[in-house]
């Protein structure tokens, strides 16, 4: 497949380090710069902004510094990037899908999904800018483990809603047709407040929930829609992503509905499938960068394995599709890949590498994903539900999936041509 390389990010830079450096002097005189979880305990935060290219007439940094001008407790320190950092190319392909597959569910049947009608996004990513902080306290009565937790609220509760306020505010002013915008702020603006901790470690593992997250389709939600069970398959799918129901009774309920539906039309509705913006290219940088890339999905192994490919992820766990004589039975093979199975298959993913969970990132965005999430040292909602948006560590909504190398520390995707 031809590939491209219009983009480069930086490898192993240290500009967030060459930032902690430089307010050494207001940190705690017996703390190592390089100890990490040290650094994570205490209440100095990594901010970053992420402002899409269409409202980027704003200036966010006006809007920042006017705020820390306001508390005199803290000190904003703007990271720069590291001069001495080696650029990489990120390799984009420059078609959208393989035609080579063929379906595990059924291996005696090859796909024939052509690369025109399995359309990936009409964009490589959403254009953006990148504005990253660090924001320190000033005081030793600030300056103190305890005080962490509540200096972040703060910090969330006044800086990114005043941002987004403000920003929406401008916006509107400035473009009075887009009058959408003023009751959807959050469209305008993803604002990440995070322990520097994250940004210094060096994550070695990313694992990315598939349906609404790689994919922009809930697959479960399509076999429904061919079953012609699409509206109840899909009320079901959408309280379990929002934790209202047990996923395990919620998936049993959703596969009996299948129960009949002939696998010729498994290869039909990946023809419908398509990646979410960013997809390629996160993959793609992820790769580059030296990660190890793992899809984990609720979702069923026909599907998944065949994203995977396309994209280049690395391995692949999802729950298996019952099938006998051509058609799906509608029962459920156990044991269910649920929210604690994803959990241990990413804990086990690490032990095998011979990696720590602090190296770990994982990706997702309805209740199922919050398990492995959690156990990560950064668990990143994509466009995600409410529930799991409120308790992940950064919420990606204004860009595609690239969002999540820049909740990560990463500047903005940078043109080489």
């Amino acid at each position: 497949m031809p590939k491209n390389t219009p983009y480069s990010l930086p490898k192993d830079s240290k500009a967030w380090q060459q930032a902690v450096d430089s307010v050494a002097s207001l940190l705690p005189e017996d703390i190592n710069l390089r100890d990490f979880d040290a650094l994570q305990s205490l209440p100095v935060f990594a901010l970053i902004v992420v402002l899409p290219a269409h409202v980027s007439a704003l200036d966010i940094h006006q809007y920042v510094q006017a705020w820390v001008d306001k508390q005199p407790n803290w000190h904003l320190v703007t990271v720069a990037e590291d001069k001495e950092a080696n650029f990489v190319d990120i390799a984009i392909d420059d078609i959208s899908f393989s035609t080579e597959y063929i379906g595990t569910e059924n291996p005696s049947t090859e796909a024939t999904v052509d690369s025109e009608s399995f359309t990936a996004s009409k964009q490589p990513f959403v254009p953006a800018q990148v504005f990253r902080y660090l924001l320190v306290p000033v005081t030793a009565t600030l300056m103190h483990p305890a005080k962490k937790t509540a200096a972040a609220h703060i910090i969330d509760d006044q800086l990114t809603t005043s941002l987004r306020r403000d920003l929406a505010e401008d916006y509107n002013n400035n473009h009075p047709d887009a009058q959408d915008v003023a009751l959807d702020s959050q469209s305008l603006v993803d604002c990440h407040i995070l322990s520097v901790g994250h940004m210094l470690r060096t994550h070695k593992l990313v694992c990315f929930d598939m349906d609404s997250t790689l994919i922009e389709q809930e697959v479960i939600v399509e076999l429904g829609k061919m079953a012609g069970v699409g509206a109840q398959v899909e009320s079901i799918t959408e309280a379990a992503m929002r934790g209202e129901i047990d996923f395990d009774d919620s998936f049993a309920q959703r596969v009996a509905l299948l129960k009949g539906l002939p696998t010729t039309v498994l290869d039909e509705i990946c023809a419908r499938l398509t990646l979410s913006i960013g997809a390629r290219t996160t993959i793609s940088a992820f790769k580059t960068l030296g990660y190890h890339t793992v899809l984990v999905s609720g979702g069923f192994t026909y599907f998944a394995r065949y994203i995977a490919e396309q994209l280049g992820i690395d391995e692949v766990h999802a729950n298996h599709l019952d099938i006998d004589d051509g058609e799906v039975t509608g029962h459920v093979q156990l044991p269910i890949l649920n929210g604690a199975k994803k959990a241990a298959i990413v804990a086990q993913t690490a032990e095998r590498l011979g990696l720590n969970m602090s190296e770990v990132v994982c990706v997702g965005d309805g209740a199922n994903d919050l398990p492995m999430m959690a156990l990560a040292d950064l668990g990143v909602a994509y466009h995600a539900k409410p529930i799991v948006q409120a308790r992940a560590d950064a919420a990606v909504n204004v860009t595609g999936l690239e969002g999540v190398l820049y909740a990560l520390g990463y500047p903005a995707l940078t043109s080489t041509q």
